[in-house]
């Protein structure tokens, strides 16, 4: 499509992906979308990106991340059955994170059959140079019928000047202005001679209560980590998000659909429908017991009794909004030495090689964790994702990433403790 034309969608669940080619010195870049009514949002729960990923009407969702032989994807589903009728216009946008638009090669919006992906709609290269973010299309109603516009409008002052045009409130870093003292006073005046008590038979009416006026919605934050290789660590401590819940997302796809057999290992390949990953967490409290927090042998841990590690139920389709997750209750911080996250396949494949996934943790303070699993080149059943420690009232976070492969009859949970040097025992366990 060409800037400024448009063409008919239907009124369906559609996927919308943000895509560019990735290298050495291309900064990352994230899809958001705000819903608007006469050009404005109605409030900041109109504004669906990374920190705020579903619309509370279920008409759009943030997908996330995939990183697929260099080229990466972020997206959104949205079902336009589900819009509200007051909204007039989705506006979908892009940010760059790191750099500006003009060093994001082959960029592009994509508009897709979410059910098929077929491509109903694509706008490319916008024609970027110092632009940090780009409103690049919108949906909008005409006669009861829903059009994409391709847009292609650009912002030198980033997701936070892009979405405070739409009537979005961001959170920023508060600057106290200093203030003068008062000059020095002259003598007060006499005081007033105290006014007489009251009459026994009278008493003075009691003054009424100050109006609480009511609590502000909290500002939207636009601030993420993304952990990489050269920079694999974060304090959580130092981002605030020590207390309330910690939750842990994984999600994923299968990078290549095969009828035969793997080129990589020769073994089956995974078809999606298939495949059964396991998220889990390997956890040491501060009074020296252990254990591990897993779907085998149903031991989905406790949130408010240790190990204060939960993990909720099993999930097939690797969709961000859903996937495997795990929430660790921070308010009990002190009683948590270690944790190591894992992911194991379960059934539908032999091997990580033909997945990419994105695992993202999300302190309900602070700024939301993110980082991607590298390609995996070994025939590795079971990857340690994260290690979150405790240090001297520290929480560190520490991207792992790391593919293992276990010795021949060794499980790959055993196969995760004796590597992160757990010492645990083990015995076989079922779902």
């Amino acid at each position: 499509m060409l800037k400024g034309s448009n063409t008919p969608v239907p009124t369906a669940a559609l996927r919308v992906e943000l895509g560019w080619r990735t290298g050495p010195g291309v900064p990352d870049a994230d899809a958001s979308a705000l819903l608007l009514v006469s050009g404005k949002v109605r409030s900041d729960a109109d504004f669906v990106f990374y920190n705020q990923p579903a619309h509370s009407s279920g008409a759009i969702r943030h997908e996330g991340k995939r990183n697929t032989d260099g080229r990466v994807t972020d997206a959104l589903l949205v079902d336009l059955t589900r819009v509200e009728s007051s909204i007039e216009t989705v506006v979908l946008a892009a940010s760059a994170d790191g750099g500006t638009f003009g060093q994001v090669p082959d960029l592009y919006i994509e508009v897709q059959d979410a059910g098929r992906s077929t491509p109903m709609a694509r706008f490319d290269n916008p024609g970027a140079t110092t632009e940090t973010a780009f409103v690049l299309g919108e949906f909008y109603r005409r006669q009861g019928a829903w059009k994409f516009r391709a847009v292609g409008q650009g912002y030198s002052s980033g997701l936070e000047g892009l979405a405070t045009e739409y009537g979005i409130t961001v959170d920023e870093p508060q600057q106290t202005a200093p203030v003068a003292a008062p000059p020095m006073a002259a003598a007060p005046p006499p005081a007033a001679p105290p006014a007489p008590p009251p009459s026994p038979m009278t008493r003075p009416a009691a003054p009424p209560p100050p109006a609480v006026p009511p609590a502000a919605p909290a500002p939207v934050r636009l601030t993420k980590v993304t952990l990489t290789k050269a920079a694999p660590s974060v304090s959580l401590t130092k981002q605030g998000g020590t207390s309330g819940a910690l939750h842990v997302n994984l999600n994923w796809e299968v990078r290549k659909q095969f009828s035969g057999w793997s080129s990589k290992f020769g073994r089956p390949a995974a078809m999606h429908s298939d495949l059964d990953l396991d998220l889990c967490a390997l956890f040491e409290l501060t009074d020296g017991s252990k254990g591990v927090v897993q779907a085998l042998g149903n031991a989905f841990g406790a949130l408010h009794q240790p190990p204060y590690i939960h993990l909720d139920g099993d999930d097939r389709t690797g969709a961000v909004a859903a996937g495997e997750n795990l929430t660790v209750n921070l308010d009990h911080k002190n009683a948590l030495r270690r944790i190591l996250v894992f992911v194991t396949i379960y059934e539908g494949a032999r091997s990580f090689a033909d997945l990419s996934a994105t695992v993202t943790l999300q302190p309900q303070h602070g700024a939301p964790i993110d980082f991607s699993l590298d390609e995996c080149t070994v025939p590795s059943p079971v990857c340690a994702l994260a290690l979150i420690t405790n240090t001297g009232g520290d929480l560190v976070v520490q991207r792992e990433a790391r593919y293992l492969v276990p010795e021949r009859g060794v499980s790959p949970q055993r196969t995760v403790d004796h590597a992160y040097g757990w010492g645990m025992n083990w015995t076989p366990g079922r779902k």
